[in-house]
């Protein structure tokens, strides 16, 4: 049986720790970014939605059914070019390694932290609606897998 908890999002961030070195690669028949762009997008998600989860209060979670978290989590996939990601998740003009490495290291150690986080510790996605610990983990693993997959086509 496939591990689900956080775990399974470390060999994630070690993928795109390993395209650091590509960051200034693109191709424009995929995307309009840069795998810099992809990379620093998907943890700028990855942390910010990360420090959510950790400071929420358990005692306030409540589900509602949402047909787009069940449609998009039951088939483990986004679809490309649908979504436009929120300011405050968008990468600045200029990335640096360092500030990407800055970044990588603080989604390792929030990967640790949700190991130990309450069931009920949630973060609210303006689709998916309210997600708890393991929502929030699946929800994670789908965003970066799908920036993952536009970074090696990219690099195809």
């Amino acid at each position: 049986m496939q591990k689900q908890g956080p775990e399974i999002l470390v060999p994630l961030i070690k993928e795109l720790e390993r395209y650091l070195t590509l960051k200034d690669k693109r191709n424009d028949s995929i995307s309009t970014s840069n795998v810099a762009w992809q990379i620093d997008h998907s943890l700028k998600v990855f942390n910010l939605v990360s420090k959510t989860l950790l400071e929420s209060n358990p005692k306030l979670y409540t589900s509602k059914f949402n047909k787009w978290r069940l449609l998009f989590f039951t088939l483990e996939y986004f679809p490309r070019g649908k979504v436009k990601a929120p300011k405050f998740v968008r990468p600045p003009e200029n990335i640096t390694t360092n500030d990407l490495e800055i970044q990588l290291k603080k989604a390792f150690q929030n990967i640790e932290q949700i190991k130990t986080a309450h069931k009920n510790a949630h973060f609210k996605h303006f689709i998916f609606g309210v997600l708890n610990t393991k929502r929030t983990t699946l929800f994670l693993k789908l965003h970066t897998t799908h920036h993952l997959k536009i970074i090696r086509d990219i690099l195809k």
